[in-house]
């Protein structure tokens, strides 16, 4: 099982890296505010699957904590978007 769980941990860092490749490359503001939302995403997945690997309860709740920090994250970016603030 953790060979599978570690396997997972791979495929989510390399799904990191591909974001970054649109943060750096991302024509538009809304593809870089998408890819900062794989980043919060995959962090979430990240912590739930050390969670388990660990045997550590208190990563989920700094994952959940990661989780609101995404959402009020887009929520502001919406926001700002909207008032055309860059």
């Amino acid at each position: 099982m953790t060979s599978f769980l570690s396997l997972i941990l791979i495929a989510l860092l390399l799904s990191i890296l591909a974001g970054l490749v649109r943060v750096f490359r991302g024509p538009a503001p809304a593809e870089r505010m998408l890819a900062a939302q794989l980043f919060g995403t995959a962090a979430v997945a990240i912590l739930f699957v050390l969670s388990q690997l660990m045997d550590m309860p208190a990563l989920l709740d700094v994952a959940m904590v990661f989780a609101l920090l995404a959402a009020v994250t887009l929520v502001a970016f919406v926001v700002l978007s909207s008032r055309g603030v860059r």
